[in-house]
């Protein structure tokens, strides 16, 4: 019925029991800031585009994060409420929001992405030398 021998040898279920443990360190990693992961992401996200080439819109923020663009406007109109993010129309094209993160937004993702940062090295310390490896086969992947 299954061309593995059991849950150990495929790939796939693999995957998932890594993500869901990855994504509990990620969590706790993230409550200290009161930040989701998705809400992280696109901070992450819009901090690297930001210095990256300037402010991006929306929808190219949801392009670098593979995130859906209606979820991503969603998490961007709460992120402003916390006043972490500014949205601006866009002058060239008045549907469109450009983005940047305030002074609290960037103080926050800074302090943020050093948790998430340490967190990443303590979880996947475990592959040691395979760990580049690993790195360029979910790249591959994508």
């Amino acid at each position: 019925m299954t061309r593995f021998s059991g849950p150990e040898d495929s790939p796939g279920f693999l995957l998932w029991r890594v993500t869901l443990a990855w994504q509990r360190a990620m969590r706790a990693a993230l409550a200290p800031h009161d930040l989701t992961h998705v809400q992280f992401v696109l901070l992450a996200s819009l901090w690297w585009l930001v210095n990256h080439g300037g402010a991006p819109s929306q929808q190219r923020l949801a392009e670098h994060a593979g995130t859906d663009p209606m979820m991503t406007s969603q998490v961007l109109r709460k992120l402003a409420d916390r006043a972490l993010v500014s949205r601006e129309v866009d002058p060239a094209d008045s549907r469109a929001r450009l983005l940047s993160l305030t002074p609290e937004g960037k103080a926050l993702v800074a302090k943020a992405m050093k948790d998430v940062e340490d967190a990443d090295v303590a979880y996947f310390a475990g592959l040691g030398d395979e760990q580049q490896a690993f790195v360029r086969g979910l790249t591959r992947l994508l």
